[in-house]
């Protein structure tokens, strides 16, 4: 089998990154977790990213594109409600088929909130410049309709609260959303 390429192994290091964060947020996962899940030692995890916040921003950066890609292919020659429905129904696919990523953005918006506490302000800026290109993702395909832009985004933050909280899908939370954005049927608890 041939050796993967320092760049097949950032990639790894990022999938397993935003495995290990998802579960134990910043403060709560180690590198050695990451290096032992992607079968590398801790020295080599730190030859190619110069240490945990860099892992960490790596990941984040890799949620928001992800996110950003999902609501991108889901609109794409749609406009308005059609893409609204598009990007919901995408979204939903995608947090039912893969929770890490769900549970890798609450633990951006933690971190973010923590890092700022500490005068830290490089998470802030990173994950709110990501959040600025989710929103003009969004944006265009609504009609750039403000109310339309926030609805649709306050909406894919309650999925994801009601979610990562472990509501099942038959629950009565689930009633006000628009049928799109349910998880019914795509998730197992």
């Amino acid at each position: 089998m041939p050796r993967m390429s320092a760049e097949e192994r950032r990639e790894s290091v990022i999938r397993a990154a935003t495995a290990e964060f998802a579960r134990g947020g910043y403060h709560g996962t180690s590198t050695e977790a990451i290096a032992k899940r992607v079968g590398v030692s801790q020295p080599y995890l730190f030859r190619l990213f110069p240490g945990k916040k860099a892992i960490f921003l790596a990941a984040s950066e890799r949620c928001v594109e992800d996110t950003i890609s999902t609501f991108a292919e889901a609109s794409e020659g749609l406009k308005g409600e059609e893409a609204l429905h598009a990007m919901a129904d995408a979204y939903t696919r995608v947090i039912a088929e893969r929770p890490e990523v769900l549970m890798m953005q609450m633990q951006m918006y933690v971190a973010v909130g923590a890092a700022e506490q500490e005068g830290d302000h490089e998470f802030g800026e990173a994950v709110r410049a990501g959040w600025m290109r989710l929103w003009d993702t969004v944006h265009l395909p609504l009609g750039a309709d403000i109310d339309e832009t926030t609805t649709f985004l306050a909406y894919g933050m309650l999925v994801n609260c009601l979610v990562a909280m472990g509501f099942p899908p038959e629950h009565r939370v689930w009633e006000g959303l628009y049928p799109s954005a349910r998880t019914k049927g795509r998730l197992e608890h």
